[in-house]
């Protein structure tokens, strides 16, 4: 990619700057704004097409799985913010470990076990580890529009996650990893029967009954699910609202959220530390990869553990004294010059016994991809924890279940 004229990287940059912004705004407004990242990640090739078709994109997929994986683990932490129904949280969590693992044994080349690599193909992995919490959270996004999340029970949660996985996900998987097919060249060539360079307009021309049928098929599929809706689902009992903020019943009451944010700042190895390591770690073998930096997992990992609890110590420290941040943007400024400062002390050593040149600028961005999701993860777990804690009536039980 570095090939590039002007416009060309004028475009690539600008899809690439929207695939790290738009996440953000999941936190906040999640159901439009995953929508929005599904989107961008749809139709990025299609603009490159577009726009800079002369462009050298060969290291693009890799950036391409790189930035899903950005967003779905943002998407993660929207639900230790917004989330009320602690099932759905822990399937949740379940899915979203389970797809990192599987893209990072794919980043890293590592081998299909039992013989599986000459049925599945090198991208296996990535059937074996679909995707499938993303479309769970626009579920569970979707159900939270029209009603109280707390009222689905566990069968409903594991039911929908399972449902997605074997008929939602795993036909696409197959068809882009084991079939390694692309739905554009499919639907012109096969479809209408024209070149994969012809335009979309002069494909549809080509074959317009194709299209009519189509758009009478999604009318009347549209037709058949707002029928079904109506005759089986309960009625709505609470106002449409994108905004996460305006849920009932999902704000946490805010002495006990200080209380708790409070406990978990005067320990080092505090709840979810864990957590947060194995997610940052996994997301910055993934970007590692996408970036080149050469550095062996092993290593990276442990980089990222002194990192991480380095930080946790300093914070911890500040805290007892009180001079934690309680601003959003001091806290993300202050843990990123903490970051920086343990950084700089491990790549000083790793120079001097490597005697190498190391690549600071992506070794930078690292960096903020780290201190960005250090900084979500400590301000949004304490609301998860004090949501749920022990003691108190959970979230599950406040409404009935369905």
């Amino acid at each position: 990619m570095e090939d590039l004229t002007g416009f060309e990287a004028i475009v690539v940059l600008a899809v690439i700057l929207s695939r790290l912004i738009v996440p953000l705004f999941i936190i906040r407004f999640p159901l439009p704004a995953i929508v929005a990242c599904l989107i961008i990640d749809g139709v990025d090739q299609s603009i490159f097409q577009t726009l800079a078709p002369d462009a050298e994109l060969a290291g693009y997929q890799s950036y391409d799985k790189a930035l899903d994986i950005y967003y779905l683990v943002i998407a993660y932490i929207a639900t230790l913010r917004n989330w009320t129904n602690q099932r759905a949280i822990y399937v949740a969590r379940f899915l979203i470990f389970w797809r990192l693992v599987g893209v990072v044994f794919f980043e890293l080349g590592v081998p299909l076990p039992l013989g599986l690599e000459e049925v599945l193909g090198e991208r296996g992995w990535l059937f074996i580890f679909p995707n499938v919490f993303e479309y769970f959270f626009i579920f569970y996004e979707s159900v939270r529009l029209f009603w109280d999340p707390r009222r689905m029970n566990k069968a409903v949660v594991i039911g929908a996650a399972a449902f997605i996985w074997i008929f939602i996900k795993l036909p696409p998987e197959w068809w882009i990893h084991i079939a390694q097919l692309d739905t554009t060249d499919f639907i012109k060539e096969d479809i209408f029967g024209v070149d994969v360079s012809t335009g979309w307009v002069d494909t549809f021309m080509a074959k317009p009954w194709i299209v009519v049928i189509a758009v009478i098929a999604v009318i009347a599929a549209a037709a058949l699910l707002w029928w079904a809706a109506k005759r089986y689902l309960p009625p709505r009992d609470r106002p449409i609202t994108i905004d996460a903020d305006a849920e009932t019943g999902r704000e946490v009451p805010p002495e006990r959220l200080q209380a708790e944010r409070e406990h978990m700042m005067q320990r080092v190895f505090r709840p979810g530390l864990w957590e947060k390591y194995a997610l940052i770690v996994l997301t910055t073998i993934i970007f590692a990869q996408m970036l080149e930096v050469r550095a062996e997992p092993v290593g990276l990992s442990i980089i990222v553990a002194v990192i991480i609890i380095g930080n946790a110590a300093i914070s911890t420290a500040f805290e007892r004294r009180g001079f934690g941040p309680r601003n959003a943007l001091l806290q993300f400024v202050v843990t990123g010059v903490v970051n920086l400062g343990i950084l700089i002390a491990v790549l000083l050593g790793l120079s001097i016994l490597e005697g190498g040149e190391l690549p600071y600028q992506r070794l930078g961005f690292l960096l903020l991809l780290m201190t960005l999701l250090t900084v979500l993860h400590d301000r949004y777990r304490p609301e998860y924890v004090a949501r749920f804690r022990k003691g108190d009536a959970t979230a599950d039980e406040a409404a009935p279940a369905v």
